[in-house]
């Protein structure tokens, strides 16, 4: 293990992309750990962490949603470790009974045997209406046709006390569809990520706190061919318990100005946030402290998909980044097409390798040959 200090490193796997690596089921989570490893410190949304029934919980690993990960990276967020919090259930009205007990079975589960803090658990009004579409790329995304009773849930829930959420929306079904079935195949897009990353963005972006989501769904019948990168959405009656284990310890997400939060329409929140916790230039310590975007040493996406904001915002102020050419998707949106420059890897395991040397503060491209002349 290096005795260097820690180099935070920005893992990002877009979701519903169909990523060979990170498109399924929690199978970034193998890769995540590395990078944590090389890294000491490795910030990654829930796509990359959430296996299902699976999980893997390590204190190297940041766990942030989507919308504050882009917040975060355009330096508009700090993110503050934490012990643990208190994470409230957001149930969709729409689940029916032996469904909605299935959720609770497993909150149970995860106090009884994992020490968890979870509830109250709060239902929403009516129905959220979830629906699921496939854009022209391929890509997946969704509507919700209730967002106002998602919106209200998640104030009772923060009211009440709680410090995270974690929310079940009843999800549409089609067993027999192509979509479904390629993707347990492992050769199809995840048809759910578009619409779960709808509802997280709307919560986090309201509510100002950490907040991940879990899609209710009748159990499959067995399918003896499955992928194995699928077989984690397999195992159980529910895929919330990597949601609360997430959340258990997912940082908080802390504007960097006061003006920020009134801006954001954060409800409640800014008494919680004294003035002097803000501003530049305070950095992660062994023993905590706030991580800020300026602190960033690497970020780390598949080569085609380096569009996203939170990939842009980090390349526009220089931070390396390690684009994985061995993660393809559907996108083509490489550093090439985007004039970005990049360090290439052909997996995550020579990516945690480049992380590795950048921490120990060698220069990536003294590892490679032919080495290039000084002019």
């Amino acid at each position: 293990m290096s005795d260097a200090p820690p180099l935070p490193t920005l893992l990002v796997i877009p979701t519903g992309v169909g990523c060979v690596v990170g498109g399924y089921a929690g199978d970034g989570l193998p890769a995540a750990r590395l990078l944590a490893a090389a890294s000491g410190c490795l910030i990654t949304h829930p796509n990359v962490m959430n296996g299902a029934s699976l999980y893997w919980s390590d204190r190297r690993i940041h766990y942030v949603e989507g919308w504050a990960l882009d917040r975060f990276a355009a330096a508009e967020l700090a993110l503050a470790p934490v012990a643990g919090r208190r994470v409230g259930l957001l149930l969709d009205a729409g689940i029916e009974p032996e469904l909605r007990a299935r959720q609770l079975q497993a909150a149970e589960a995860c106090r009884a045997t994992l020490g968890l803090s979870i509830g109250p658990v709060v239902t929403t009004e009516m129905p959220l209406g979830v629906g699921l579409s496939l854009g022209p790329s391929g890509s997946s995304w969704g509507t919700l046709e209730r967002p106002d009773a998602l919106l209200r849930a998640g104030e009772k829930l923060v009211a009440a006390g709680a410090t995270a959420i974690a929310a079940v929306a009843r999800f549409p079904e089609d067993p027999e569809s192509e979509a479904l079935v390629a993707y347990r195949a492992g050769s199809g897009v995840d048809a759910l990520a578009g619409a779960e990353a709808v509802i997280s963005h709307l919560l986090v972006r309201h509510l100002g706190i950490p907040c991940a989501h879990a899609p209710a769904l009748a159990p499959l019948s067995l399918d003896p061919d499955l992928d194995p990168r699928a077989a984690a959405e397999e195992l159980g009656h529910t895929f919330l318990p990597c949601v609360l284990v997430g959340l258990s310890r997912a940082p908080d997400l802390l504007p960097l100005e006061l003006d920020d939060v009134t801006a954001g329409g954060w409800p409640g929140r800014p008494e919680r946030w004294p003035a002097g916790r803000f501003g530049p230039g305070q950095e992660l310590t062994r023993a905590g402290g706030l991580l800020e975007a300026s602190s960033l040493g690497a970020v780390v996406a598949p080569a085609g998909a380096l569009g996203g904001e939170a990939v842009l915002a980090c390349a526009a102020r220089g931070v390396p980044l390690i684009a994985v050419a061995g993660n393809a998707c559907l996108l083509q949106v490489s550093g090439e097409a985007l004039g970005l420059e990049v360090i290439s890897a052909n997996s995550y395991a020579e990516a945690a390798g480049l992380v590795l040397a950048l921490r120990e503060g060698l220069d990536p491209a003294m590892l490679r040959r032919p080495l290039r002349r000084l002019e």
